[in-house]
C-alpha cells in the first residue's frame, strides 16, 4: 500500500492546516474498502492514532483532538483529508497516514507540523 502525505507546516497557535493523504495506486474500489487513519509521533512519543474513518462511513478522534480535528475522505480522488484548526503547540508531532485494509497496510512518510506560541 502506497501512501503519500502532503500539507504539513509551520503556524503560530490557534492557526489551521490541512493534511492531504493519496493512494495513487489504489483503484476507487480498493480505496472504498480501506480504513484511513492519521497518526502523529512527537519526538520522544509514541506514535498515537488522532483520527479514522472506516470504511463503513465511522469516524473516531482521539479525546485531545475532538472538536479541532476533521477527517474525511474522497473517493474519487482516492485522497483522506485532516482539517486540523485550533492548533496548539502540543499537536507538533509528524503526522502520519495510514491505510488498512483487504490487501494489507502501508504507512505514508510522515509530514511535520510545528506550532509555535
Amino acid at each position: 500500500v502506497q501512501l503519500q502525505a502532503y500539507g504539513g507546516g509551520s503556524v503560530q497557535t490557534g492557526g489551521s492546516l490541512r493534511l492531504s493523504c493519496a493512494a495513487p495506486r489504489m483503484i476507487t474500489s480498493t480505496f472504498n474498502q480501506y480504513n484511513m487513519g492519521w497518526y502523529r509521533q512527537a519526538p520522544g512519543m509514541q506514535r498515537e492514532l488522532v483520527a479514522m474513518t472506516n470504511s463503513d462511513g465511522r469516524k473516531n478522534y482521539a479525546d485531545s483532538v475532538k472538536g479541532r480535528f476533521t477527517i474525511s475522505r474522497d473517493s474519487s480522488k482516492k485522497r483522506v483529508y485532516l482539517q486540523i484548526n485550533t492548533l496548539q503547540p502540543g499537536d507538533t508531532a509528524v503526522y502520519y497516514c495510514h491505510a488498512d485494509g483487504p490487501y494489507g497496510a502501508g504507512w505514508g512518510q510522515g509530514t511535520q507540523v510545528t506550532v509555535s506560541s
